[in-house]
């Protein structure tokens, strides 16, 4: 059997690190050959009728969207002061309490402002996570919406 070789990837930036993580580096027996992508399908084990459909789909979307619920949870806690019996900072708490910094915290609160600002405009396509919103929190609110 042949040994892989893996082709070395050139140096990134920061922001390109991030999006070269999603992309497995390229394993070949020859420098330049590169693997074809395959699509897995899930085989279907059991059919779900039609209420199941429905309730699945409802579930998924609280899965999607519980970072907005976290958001706003944070976000009056943090507005509200409600950590002060226990903690002097809202950063100490987080760290505390939920196991984050204050920057994971202010990205889930800006995260749930900005997705209150698209759906409260009838966006349609929603971004489905946090991540995707950190960008547009940048953003003016109506920038937000054209974006």
């Amino acid at each position: 059997m042949v040994p892989r070789k893996v082709r070395k990837q050139p140096r990134l930036g920061r922001s390109q690190q991030n999006s070269a993580r999603l992309e497995p580096p390229v394993l070949s027996n020859e420098p330049t050959a590169e693997l074809e992508a395959t699509t897995v399908i899930p085989e279907v084990v059991e059919e779900l009728n039609e209420d199941e459909l429905k309730e699945r789909h409802q579930l998924e979307l609280k899965v999607e969207r519980a970072f907005v619920e976290a958001g706003k949870a944070l976000r009056a806690l943090r507005d509200k002061r409600l950590y002060r019996n226990t903690h002097k900072t809202f950063e100490e708490y987080c760290r505390d309490r939920f196991g984050f910094n204050r920057m994971a915290a202010h990205f889930k609160i800006a995260a749930a402002i900005v997705f209150e600002n698209l759906y409260t405009n009838g966006i349609q396509t929603l971004p489905n996570s946090e991540r995707q919103m950190r960008e547009l929190a940048t953003l003016e609110s109506d920038e937000q919406c054209e974006v």
